[in-house]
């Protein structure tokens, strides 16, 4: 099967055989090759596993000699230096290998192989000089050297691609050998998938190739087959491209630019954006926080069954929202109807009874400093295991119910019998819903990270406080906002007429930003739907002083920014220099930092906008000297210009 339609074209049969060149359109090769007789190849890369580290001995005329370039080019590849032992170097980086032959005749090939990407780091400058005279460019990878592949693609092609997209030089990136495989002889399907964890797959490959706008290749071996007919042809012809467009320039124009014409000005790449860092979340330790610290909000209290000892306190909001045994035996039906015992694990061939209501239903939970008395539940825990490992249940279902080897490392250091163990960790199960799975069995995506308060998000379960924020009612539970805003911590704990008050009115901020800002609270995300939205709730956040949701709100507006483009940027409503007023305002340290280096790399947008003039003195010195592009680029620019302008005036008052 032919893998390339390439090979159809009678261009491609151009080689070093002599009977080849008989059969090749020789009018055509003469026609091409009047005006300019050579080629200059640059290589990259090694096609042997392991490659050429920067302690090893640097290309040695075997390694030259079994290399893909030397194959394809037979026995017509010759050192510039015949006399030299050593392959010849390139006089500006060593690092490049020189050697030259001939092709379609009288064509001089001129290649110049770096088989170590690490010695390219030792002078970049003289490397990009050494790329800007190449009229084709072969990088070269082994398909069983994964980490060398992994290095070319994360630190080497996103320095490379800029400067051949900027040239437009051709690119061919071939991988070479085969793919091992186990169960038999090598496979070279591109589907096959049995080795990807120590070879490059051709995915991984063929996406290189796309980023690099390269034409990807992939070769078994390097026998006469494979080089000469696959990779001989896509060189060929693209030696042949590029020898008809030197021809069609003319050799006076030629040595005009290559002599008199002046060189465009070197435009560099705009300054990275700095960082916007978020800290690391404290859901869990704010939730643990209110189990140990958060007496005063608690509603719900266990006594032991046998001793009607009181064993702990906690918070039926948090319990319901994490354990759905303690929202069927607590919220089934109101609690004040509920004047007998009750208790859900009544079943005959399952484990038997854990918990149970107070036989005297519920009685009202006095408040101290004049808080307002809430509904105490009363629970009796009939387990003994439980009663002895209440405290370390309480604390697994607190930081999120997902910490399975923890809880039974701590429950087995108490216990000391791995049989009780057992029994109490399937108990524990049952309240959480989940049953018990082999150790084998991966754990559910939605259950690898502590749950969240959810589903009492806006919801009136248990909700001991109403905001009201410009009309609207938003119930909310001050367990929680204890645990999750020192602000309302201070506001709901102090001698303050919220701690009192069952409504509470919200003024200064929209109902949907701070639905918004109670949404994080309850869940630990943030999702504004647009940039002014989540400045508005970075606003909120600042105001009731939690950092972290200030932080997520800086980053979703460099997220909003950054993803528009350079059109819609310039016609949008949105001024950038009144949300750079903002950050600065409302504390946003790392917002304003890179609301700054955005508007200097987009200088050439802002600049006419007439917000621009509200900048001080000191924020418009700091982007004059981080604008993109810069003056003295401009300036360059200009005289380029000029100076081209004055070549085509000559050259038309001489014609």
């Amino acid at each position: 099967m032919n893998l390339f339609p390439l090979a159809q074209d009678p261009l491609d049969r151009f080689c070093l055989d002599p009977a080849a060149e008989v059969r090749a359109p020789r009018a055509l090769i003469q026609r091409t090759v009047v005006v300019i007789m050579s080629v200059h190849i640059v290589a990259l890369g090694s096609e042997c596993p392991g490659g050429v580290g920067p302690g090893d001995e640097t290309t040695g005329p075997g390694q030259i000699q079994g290399g893909l370039l030397w194959s394809y080019l037979g026995h017509g590849a010759r050192e510039l230096d015949p006399n030299s032992v050593t392959p010849s170097r390139h006089p500006l980086n060593p690092a490049f290998m020189e050697y030259q032959s001939r092709v379609f005749g009288d064509v001089r090939v001129m290649v110049r192989d770096c088989p170590s990407w690490d010695l390219l780091d030792s002078d970049w400058a003289s490397v990009r000089s050494v790329l800007e005279q190449a009229d084709i460019v072969v990088i070269k990878y082994s398909v069983n050297d994964k980490l060398a592949f992994q290095q070319v693609r994360n630190v080497y092609a996103p320095r490379l691609r800029p400067l051949l997209r900027h040239w437009g030089v051709p690119v061919i990136l071939v991988a070479v050998g085969a793919r091992l495989n186990d169960e038999g002889p090598p496979c070279t399907c591109p589907l096959c998938a049995s080795d990807w964890s120590s070879c490059v797959p051709h995915s991984e490959g063929l996406q290189l190739s796309r980023d690099l706008g390269a034409t990807y290749l992939e070769l078994p071996s390097l026998n006469n087959f494979f080089v000469g007919r696959y990779f001989g042809s896509v060189l060929e012809y693209f030696m042949i491209q590029c020898l008809k467009q030197k021809a069609k320039e003319r050799p006076d124009k030629r040595r005009g630019h290559r002599f008199n014409e002046p060189r465009p000005p070197h435009l560099d790449q705009p300054a990275r954006l700095p960082p916007v860092r978020v800290e690391e979340s404290s859901f869990s330790q704010d939730l643990q926080w209110l189990l140990e610290r958060g007496v005063q909000f608690a509603d719900v209290a266990f006594y032991a069954g046998d001793s009607g000892k009181e064993l702990g306190w906690a918070h039926a909001s948090v319990l319901c929202a994490v354990s759905p045994y303690f929202r069927q035996l607590l919220v089934g039906r109101q609690a004040w109807e509920r004047p007998v015992s009750r208790c859900t694990c009544r079943d005959r061939d399952g484990p038997h009874s854990l918990l149970s209501t107070w036989d005297g239903g519920i009685d009202d939970l006095p408040r101290a400093d004049g808080h307002p008395p809430g509904h105490l539940s009363r629970l009796v825990v009939k387990d003994p295991l439980l009663c002895l490992c209440l405290w370390e249940t309480l604390m697994f279902l607190y930081r999120g119910a997902w910490e399975w080897e923890y809880l039974e490392e701590a429950i087995a250091e108490k216990l000391k019998n791995p049989l009780a163990v057992a029994q109490l960790m399937d108990r524990i199960r049952s309240f959480v819903g989940r049953e018990k799975a082999p150790r084998d069995t991966p754990t559910p995506r939605s259950q690898q990270g502590p749950l969240t308060l959810g589903s009492l998000f806006n919801s009136p379960l248990y909700s001991d406080v109403i905001f009201m924020v410009q009309g609207s009612v938003l119930p909310a539970h001050r367990a929680v906002l204890v645990a999750r805003c020192d602000v309302m911590a201070a506001m709901f704990s102090g001698k303050y007429a919220e701690a009192r008050s069952r409504v509470v009115p919200i003024h200064g901020v929209s109902s949907d930003t701070f639905l918004a800002f109670l949404e994080y609270l309850y869940t630990d995300t943030c999702c504004p739907a647009s940039v002014l939205q989540a400045m508005a709730v970075l606003v909120c956040a600042e105001m009731y002083q939690v950092k972290r949701l200030q932080h997520l709100c800086e980053v979703c507006v460099c997220a909003y920014l950054q993803s528009m483009p350079s059109r819609e940027l310039a016609s949008t409503g949105i001024s950038v220099i009144r949300l750079l007023k903002r950050a600065k305002c409302h504390n946003a340290d790392q917002l304003y930092v890179w609301l700054l280096h955005f508007i200097a790399n987009n200088y050439l947008i802002f600049s006419h906008k007439p917000d621009f003039l509200e900048l001080s003195d000191e924020e418009r010195e700091q982007v004059e000297r981080l604008r993109w592009p810069s003056r003295g680029y401009l300036q360059e620019l200009s005289e380029y210009q000029q100076r081209r302008r004055q070549i085509r005036k000559s050259r038309c008052s001489i014609m």
